[in-house]
């Protein structure tokens, strides 16, 4: 079989040739594709990306940016003739409705937990048909997950953690960084909203953050920078153990809100990192712990 030129655009006559298996020209409309494509070595296949996406590094200067997250640039991806587009959740229908009525194969994700990750990685393998690379990156990043679990669980002390993904409304974390939580060894304080798959059905209160009382408070305000001194200047928060100790953080959105390998490598670790900052000062007695502000 010869080496296709993945990235020479085709002429716009030969469109329908361009519909082949496996496909030869993706577009990935949000990162986590993007990334699992870099690192199982299929990058070459990609011709088109979202503008967030950043992981790996070179992707912004490799690769021509063709949507934000809820809008596209339709006439911009059709000209780059794809086989298939890749899109993730609900919040991109609009996006897919346009695409297939413009006779583009499209395939939606909608991964809202650990297990669902896994699934999109295995998935992804199929559609580009390469199962082997996909099964052997899905058993490296199985194999982390489970030494976090086992470091996780060895710990003498476990911090209760509230995760804010937004801040107005308050909105409680998504269900795979409620399972790296714990996999961490956190406890997930609202672990029933958590298995909820819309950011709506996870709207908490104040008077709901304060009785938790998370001894350690974890935000990532997807799209924008978290700001702790506004999380600790809110009503009656000074009360909470987290702000009372100064164990107020901030996880990037590009590590641990994109369901893919980011968040099961670097924003688990970034997790790990704050649960074993707690612990440490919990055993030396440290009732007191500079926030960031």
């Amino acid at each position: 079989m010869c080496s296709p030129d993945y990235n020479q655009p085709s002429n716009p006559s030969n469109f329908r040739l361009m519909r082949s298996f496996p496909p030869r020209r993706i577009v990935c409309l949000t990162e986590e594709t993007v990334e699992t494509l870099y690192l199982m070595g299929e990058d070459a296949r990609i011709v088109g990306v979202s503008g967030y996406a950043v992981r790996p590094p070179q992707v912004r200067k490799e690769k021509p940016r063709v949507a934000a997250f809820i809008s596209a640039d339709v006439p911009k991806i059709l000209a780059l003739t794809p086989d298939l587009v890749l899109t993730f959740s609900d919040l991109q229908a609009g996006i897919v409705a346009d695409l297939v009525k413009a006779g583009i194969a499209v395939h939606a994700f909608n991964q809202r937990d650990v297990a669902g990750i896994f699934a999109m990685i295995e998935t992804l393998g199929g559609l580009i048909g390469e199962p082997a690379k996909s099964a052997a990156l899905c058993a490296g990043l199985r194999k982390r997950l489970d030494e976090a679990r086992i470091r996780g669980a060895a710990l003498p002390a476990r911090p209760r953690i509230y995760f804010e993904e937004w801040d107005e409304p308050m909105i409680s974390g998504i269900g795979w960084v409620s399972e790296l939580i714990e996999a961490a060894g956190g406890m997930e304080v609202f672990p029933d909203l958590a298995v909820k798959k819309s950011a709506p059905e996870r709207v908490v209160t104040g008077a709901q953050v304060i009785a938790a009382a998370p001894d350690i408070i974890i935000g990532s305000w997807c799209g924008k920078k978290f700001v702790p001194g506004r999380v600790i200047a809110r009503p009656d928060f000074d009360t909470i153990p987290a702000v009372r100790d100064g164990f107020v953080r901030e996880i990037k959105s590009t590590l641990i809100l994109q369901p893919g390998p980011a968040a099961l490598t670097d924003g688990l670790a970034a997790i790990e990192a704050i649960v074993a900052e707690w612990v440490a000062a919990k055993a030396q007695g440290k009732p007191r712990l500079s926030a960031n502000t």
